[in-house]
């Protein structure tokens, strides 16, 4: 069977404009009938998913508009539960719940994963459900996740790794080293420093 993201992702508009603009011979092997792979995620997919601390989640609502969004949370908070379910906890925000609603008529999603320090990036296709079973918002959410109001599970359609070409290359604090974190304590202690000696008498 054809590679399971391009199944989907490749529309007859997809491939027609494809084919015009000279790409179609490049890609045509990941529709090939003996062609396998991309729904079942495999060591490497969880292991980099389990480090990320954000993604971004594309969902569609009922008028038909895309809706993309940020989620975020401590590296591991996206869970791979088997090679076709990754499944969050989807913590308090800011209430709006267009996502939510988006989800909860049509459960389909997109989600874009980076690693911006080494420049990689996974897409994932797949179906949401939602659900507010405290058993598993509590397992999802972990013991020292923030509070979360729901549990996001998705059941993996496809899958593709993209390729690095303009993904800028930027760090965390964390990726740093706490380089940041270390810079910011040592000039409190220059700030404090300097306003010991300023309210000293002359």
């Amino acid at each position: 069977m054809p590679h399971a993201y391009a199944e989907i992702a490749f529309t007859p508009r997809v491939r027609a404009e494809q084919a015009r603009l000279g790409s179609d011979a490049a890609y045509a092997p990941m529709l090939a009938p003996g062609r396998d792979g991309g729904a079942e995620l495999t060591a490497r997919e969880a292991q980099f998913l389990a480090e990320r601390d954000g993604f971004f989640q594309a969902s569609v609502s009922e008028t038909g508009w895309p809706y993309v969004q940020h989620r975020g949370g401590a590296p591991g908070f996206l869970k791979t539960l088997d090679p076709r379910t990754v499944a969050y906890a989807d913590y308090s925000g800011n209430r709006q719940y267009i996502s939510l609603g988006n989800l909860l008529q049509d459960g389909r999603v997109s989600i874009l994963a980076v690693d911006f320090a080494r420049r990689r990036r996974l897409k994932l296709l797949g179906r949401a459900r939602i659900s507010e079973d405290p058993a598993i918002v509590e397992a999802l959410r972990g013991p020292d996740g923030p509070p979360a109001e729901r549990a996001v599970v998705i059941h993996v359609e496809g899958f593709d790794w993209n390729c690095p070409q303009h993904i800028p290359r930027r760090l965390t604090d964390a990726e740093h080293g706490g380089e940041i974190a270390r810079l910011q304590a040592r000039v409190a202690e220059l700030e404090a420093r300097l306003a010991e000696t300023s309210g000293r008498p002359a």
